[in-house]
């Protein structure tokens, strides 16, 4: 196959893994779960662009213009990122033959993202240290980034699926 093609599959996976996730914490949201604003995603990331690294309080930073679309679309980015770092770790060989354990390992590890980096620079310390719960936001986060690797191989199995 094509680079061409191998990267249209991992971007493809990436972003059914994203909705996958997406999908979970929709529900979540529906059992009055609190999840993230996507806005203050967006909102991180346009300070990143203003040279802006870390917040006190993502949620008392100034607002960006159009902070909620721009979060989206980094959500969506970092989900095809992730996917590629599927891809980089097991090869292209596993999204012509997808298993469960590499996608779910993967995306477990994925948190390490959140809890290390955004978290900490949206102003609720490593590993959510300054909320009120950091144990149970730090299990919620999990949780959640195995929903994404069970995405990964959903979506693999579907575009697989599809292009047979």
């Amino acid at each position: 196959m094509t680079l061409l093609h191998d990267i249209i599959q991992i971007a493809l996976i990436g972003i059914g893994a994203t909705a996958v996730m997406d999908i979970w914490l929709s529900l979540l949201k529906r059992l009055g779960v609190q999840t993230l604003n996507i806005a203050f995603i967006g909102r991180w990331v346009g300070h990143l662009f203003r040279g802006r690294f870390a917040h006190a309080a993502i949620a008392k930073a100034q607002p960006i213009p159009a902070e909620w679309a721009l979060g989206w679309l980094a959500h969506y980015v970092i989900g095809i990122a992730f996917a590629g770092l599927l891809v980089a770790v097991f090869g292209m060989n596993w999204v012509a033959n997808p298993t469960l354990l590499p996608a779910v390992l993967v995306g477990m590890g994925t948190v390490v993202a959140p809890l290390f980096l955004m978290q900490p620079a949206m102003g609720a310390g490593f590993a959510a240290s300054r909320t009120p719960t950091p144990l149970k936001n730090c299990l919620r986060s999990l949780a959640n980034h195995t929903v994404f690797g069970l995405g990964l191989f959903i979506a693999a199995l579907l575009i697989d699926w599809i292009a047979r």
